[in-house]
């Protein structure tokens, strides 16, 4: 029988956990920032009328992805519950990877506004198979590494899922720009062609390697008891975990100012290429090379803070991130050229890795030791990240049908920011 002592720190199972990140990272880089918000955007009307409600097509894309999360943040506390008392961790790892691989491959068929319906239908359960899944996965660092490692291994995943995405990123970069080294028909219809062609591949790079943690992580130890019993079971175990979260001030309030800073963190990624498209008119390849030099630095920017924090611990790390996060959204709201946009990039790729990376880890030294409702615990971070993204994209999309310009909406960033510090200075960290 596997025990504690072999799973902890085992170099095999921690390289294994992290390829689930070079798996769905490929959704997070290639569907989400890269290709599709342009495929997107030159494939919609600018003005989109939907049983005669009037919205941009940057706004209904941003109430896409809140109508996804909002999905998942819904369901993902009685399945991370279940998942608990069921032993079924995995199981779902696999339904959400499945799923959301699927989705992918499908907005193959999305060609114009006559497949709007499958382009929203497509990305809409792809984002909610990648999100859903995240909670299961986050749930095993705990599991597979001792505290004193969280940073390190953290940052592992973060680190594989940027290597392996910007290598299918690149992959799918020659082909955009040279179609007819495929076979393709040269121009825009084969650039065209050949985005279609990326998504699919995305759907197939995700479920292939995500093959590697399904055998190497720990096997499921399945309840066998009736479904009614391990649903009601699943809820009884959230319930006490919110109890303990609720009575524990230092784990409330950084979940809190998760809640909020990470608003804005996922809304400038998700919403970087539409704004890059709209406001700077930048192309397929532009947008492309943009997010390759955001996911390089990011790379970076994950193993950085995490010895940043080594040394001067992960509050400090957190501040001084979130600081260049209210710098970014400025930035944004002034910028004029694509020079100095590619710069801002740049920004968001350091900081962005570090900040991801280490609010995995922070929160993971917050959860009471021994505990055996980690998928729980778990679960509640990633109901609160799940709402941030519904909340900042939807105030996102809100804010430019309030004002007409984008550039406000990127301004009003900021604020999740800057509350997101003021929660965080009511959190006592132990490094």
């Amino acid at each position: 029988m596997e025990n504690v002592v072999t799973l902890q720190n085992n170099k095999r199972i921690v390289n294994g956990w992290a390829f689930f990140d070079w798996a769905n990272s490929a959704y997070a880089l290639v569907i989400s920032a890269a290709i599709f918000p342009g495929y997107y955007t030159n494939n919609t009307d600018e003005t989109i009328y939907i049983l005669g409600w009037k919205v941009s097509n940057s706004a209904l894309y941003s109430y896409a992805i809140a109508v996804a999360y909002l999905l998942i943040a819904i369901a993902s506390p009685a399945l991370s519950g279940i998942a608990d008392f069921g032993g079924i961790r995995k199981k779902f790892m696999r339904f959400f990877t499945v799923l959301g691989a699927s989705a992918c491959i499908a907005l193959f068929w999305f060609k114009g506004m006559s497949t709007l319906w499958v382009g929203l239908l497509g990305f809409i359960f792809a984002t909610a198979g990648f999100a859903g899944g995240l909670v299961f996965y986050n749930s095993y660092l705990p599991v597979i590494a001792t505290a004193d490692q969280y940073d390190k291994v953290s940052a592992k995943g973060f680190v594989y899922g940027y290597i392996g995405s910007i290598i299918l990123l690149v992959i799918n970069l020659v082909i955009i720009l040279n179609p007819t080294w495929f076979g393709l028909p040269d121009g825009a219809s084969g650039s065209k062609f050949a985005a279609q062609i990326a998504f699919v591949m995305v759907g197939l790079w995700w479920i292939g390697f995500s093959q590697i943690p399904f055998k190497r992580l720990p096997a499921d130890k399945i309840n066998t008891a009736s479904t009614e019993l391990l649903i009601h079971e699943g809820w009884v175990e959230l319930k006490n975990v919110w109890r303990e979260i609720k009575s524990t001030t230092n784990l409330k309030f950084f979940l809190y100012s998760f809640l909020l800073y990470n608003a804005g963190v996922q809304t400038v990624i998700f919403m970087a290429s539409i704004f890059a498209s709209k406001v700077l008119a930048f192309g397929t390849s532009e947008l492309i090379i943009l997010i390759l030099i955001l996911q390089i630095v990011a790379a970076i920017g994950a193993n950085l803070f995490a010895k940043i924090s080594d040394k001067k611990g992960n509050k400090f790390s957190l501040n001084f991130m979130l600081v260049c996060w209210i710098i970014i959204c400025l930035g944004a709201f002034v910028i004029t050229d694509k020079i100095t946009f590619y710069l801002l990039a740049g920004l968001v790729g350091l900081v962005m890795g570090g900040i991801q990376s280490l609010s995995r880890s922070t929160y993971a030294k917050l959860i009471p030791a021994n505990t055996k409702n980690m998928t729980s615990y778990f679960s509640f971070m990633d109901v609160m990240d799940k709402i941030a993204v519904v909340v900042g994209t939807f105030a996102f999309g809100f804010v430019e049908q309030l004002t007409g310009g984008i550039r406000y909406s990127a301004l009003s960033l900021s604020i999740f920011f800057i509350i997101g510090m003021f929660l965080l200075s009511k959190v006592t960290i132990k490094d």
